[in-house]
């Protein structure tokens, strides 16, 4: 099982990208002891070119990272077949414990990845590096995430058996299964799409303030995040009911196959990159007064929530358009 080539790509990825983070977190702890960059010592002078390779080097690693988290679901989907009981994602995630808990890390990491990269992105704006403390900080941060990410998805992996009879969607979006996931489905349609629309407008909204007046990020950043847990809210409840044109089909991941044309990333890769950008926006907001980056730094953060507002507005017309062309009819 383990020897087939997604399996072994994912592994391969995350295999680099740990010895890349113990490799730069031990290059960043130095950082934070002796970066200086009023020092003439050789010791700085080689620390400033070494910052150079060590950030390229792990924003690569962490751009893979993004694109395996697309490969380690669209995997899950495809190794369905080989599992009793399996009929999507949620039935290969199910065969053991570690699946679950290995998605939920690739997707952290997949957050800590991009708001990194958009700080290592805004540290070279400025002619002195002045996010570099800042930036090396975070890279130790996300090391422990990248090595939980190695463990449990190695662990996982390890352990799949054709031989286990698993659950799937079917048992766990249902009102007889008590947790979050039923709390989701369970969640009446207009009540659900009422809340999208509703922190869609406080999105909106504090968008364009944003915009307008320069500031006012972190505001932007919380509605950002808002959207996101809505948006997923609502592919549960009802977006996904629609696509499958079934009121009792609410699982998040069937919308990925290819029966019905993987429309799930037409909603998931905008909503998940939008919240990054906007998360990302509201980081970079704490940092306008830095002075070598006042210049360069608003065009940057006008950017972000311009895309990320781009996104949020194609995740919309997504979910519109799922809904249009169905011939589900849930309200009279």
């Amino acid at each position: 099982m383990i020897f087939r080539m997604p399996i072994l790509a994912l592994l391969l990825v995350a295999t680099l990208a740990a010895l890349t983070a113990l490799w730069s977190g031990a290059f960043a702890l130095g950082v934070l002891r002796h970066w200086d960059l009023t020092s003439m010592a050789r010791a700085q002078l080689r620390r400033e070119r070494m910052t150079e390779l060590v950030s390229t080097l792990f924003g690569a690693v962490m751009l893979a990272e993004l694109a395996a988290l697309l490969l380690f679901v669209f995997n899950a989907d495809r190794m369905a077949a080989l599992f009793v009981g399996a009929m999507c994602a949620v039935g290969t995630l199910n065969v053991n414990p570690w699946g679950f808990p290995a998605l939920y890390l690739k997707i952290a990491v997949f957050f800590a990845a991009v708001l990194w990269l958009i700080l290592d992105r805004a540290d070279r704006l400025g002619r002195d590096y002045p996010l570099t403390r800042v930036k090396y900080a975070a890279l130790l941060g996300i090391v422990p995430l990248v090595f939980g990410d190695l463990v449990l998805e190695t662990t996982y992996f390890l352990n799949l058996r054709t031989d286990v009879i698993t659950s799937c969607c079917s048992k766990l979006f249902t009102p007889n299964n008590p947790n979050l996931a039923n709390e989701m489905a369970a969640l009446g349609p207009g009540l659900s799409l009422g809340l999208l629309g509703g922190a869609g407008v406080l999105l909106a909204a504090s968008g364009i303030a944003a915009l307008i007046r320069g500031r006012g990020y972190a505001l932007y950043a919380a509605a950002a995040a808002l959207v996101f847990a809505m948006g997923i809210t609502a592919i549960v409840s009802v977006i996904s009911v629609y696509i499958y044109e079934n009121p009792n089909h609410h699982c998040p991941f069937c919308i990925l196959k290819p029966e019905y044309g993987h429309y799930g990333y037409a909603l998931y890769v905008p909503l998940f990159l939008a919240t990054a950008l906007g998360l990302g926006a509201g980081m970079l907001g704490q940092f306008r007064a830095v002075p070598s980056l006042q210049a360069r730094l608003p065009g940057l953060l006008r950017a972000q929530v311009i895309w990320s507002l781009g996104g949020f507005v194609a995740f919309g017309l997504a979910a519109l358009w799922a809904i249009a062309r169905s011939n589900l009819i849930l309200f009279g």
